[in-house]
């Protein structure tokens, strides 16, 4: 029996898998608390206009001005924009498994992600993900969004990653779905632990 090929690249997603999502459902609640505005009418705005921020094509200012500050508002859009930036946080774990997967067996490893540009650069900063990531192709960078197929093609063109010594963590069903219809392995990710068992399976310990 032909042996499996190695495994050389790690593609894995941002929010969900290395920090919390960057600035998801709960956080948007959040902040609609804390800052005593109409949520309900704002989530229609932020579903309107947060697709062509995350694609590239407007900047995060244009992105508060449309959903939050289309009106006077009793608090900043500084206060506003710390306060988004602030949601993110580390998954400790899982930042310390892709590191040591790294260190251990050489591994390359791609982000493949949506994300708007400014909070993209941001948790890439914050945490020091460009300390461990050899390639980001991230939606506002690439003008392309998962569910989109060719953003996975243009992740293994960028890296030259034989799909068949690609693993991918993904935290989103359909997301990972797509990735293995690629004929790329695929991990849903639920919890590090389940995970790191997934990986070992690969021949991936860490």
């Amino acid at each position: 029996m032909p042996k499996a090929p190695s495994i050389s690249w790690l593609f894995c997603d941002i929010g969900g898998v290395l920090l919390t999502d960057g600035w998801n459902h709960r956080s948007r609640k959040l902040a609609a608390k804390h800052f005593g505005y109409d949520w309900a009418e704002t989530e229609e705005r932020h579903r309107l206009a947060f697709d062509a921020y995350e694609l590239g094509k407007t900047t995060l200012d244009d992105y508060l001005g449309s959903v939050y500050f289309d009106r006077k508002r009793s608090f900043t859009r500084a206060a506003f924009r710390r306060f988004m930036l602030e949601q993110s946080r580390p998954l400790p774990d899982m930042l310390a498994l892709v590191r040591r997967l790294k260190a251990r067996h050489g591994l390359r490893i791609a982000v493949v992600s949506n994300e708007g540009r400014e909070l993209n650069h941001y948790r890439i900063r914050k945490f020091k993900l460009n300390a461990m990531v050899d390639c980001f192709v991230s939606s506002s960078f690439v003008r392309l969004r998962k569910p989109d197929p060719e953003i996975f093609r243009l992740a293994l063109d960028l890296t030259q990653a034989p799909r068949d010594q690609v693993v991918y963590i993904e935290n989103t069903a359909m997301f990972a779905q797509l990735g293995e219809s690629l004929g790329i392995r695929t991990i849903l990710h639920k919890d590090c632990e389940s995970t790191r068992a997934k990986l070992a399976e690969l021949g991936l310990t860490g």
